[in-house]
């Protein structure tokens, strides 16, 4: 890590602080602005893997999280930085923590959804829409 980066840590699980931390992070984004914080909490109650990345003052600034079996299937979500510390290789960092974490090292297959954009980003480590004829399903309830 640079030294800029030095002035973060990794932490495992959330103080209720760093939960609202990350309510304020999920406002800023489309596809997490109508989270409540009643269902956060129950999200991050069955994550598997959870690393959060804090600031000196204990912050929340970037947030991943990994819904997994440990052995055949992993599943990477809200890979998050705050819009005030992007563009300083914190999202390399949250992925790197995701992808060399001892928890997770047997794991078979990574997978995670992200807009067009964001593909050249994830494709660094590996990642690929070369699927061969798997397709995604989904069924939603709201």
């Amino acid at each position: 890590m640079t030294d800029k980066m030095d002035k973060y840590r990794m932490v495992k699980t959330l103080t209720e602080s760093q939960v609202s931390d990350l309510m304020d992070l999920y406002k800023n984004e489309f596809w997490s602005d109508k989270r409540t914080r009643e269902d956060v909490v129950k999200m991050l109650a069955a994550t598997d893997v959870i690393i959060g990345l804090v600031d000196e003052g204990d912050r929340l600034i970037g947030f991943t999280r990994v819904i997994t079996d440990f052995v055949y299937r992993a599943m990477i979500f809200d890979v998050i930085v705050k819009p005030t510390h992007r563009k300083c290789g914190l999202g390399k960092v949250l992925m790197d923590a995701v992808l060399n974490h001892r928890e997770l090292q047997a794991v078979e297959s990574f997978a995670l959804n992200c807009l067009p954009n964001m593909m050249p980003f994830y494709e660094r480590w590996g990642f690929t829409d070369d699927v061969g004829e798997m397709k995604f399903m989904r069924r939603t309830t709201g």
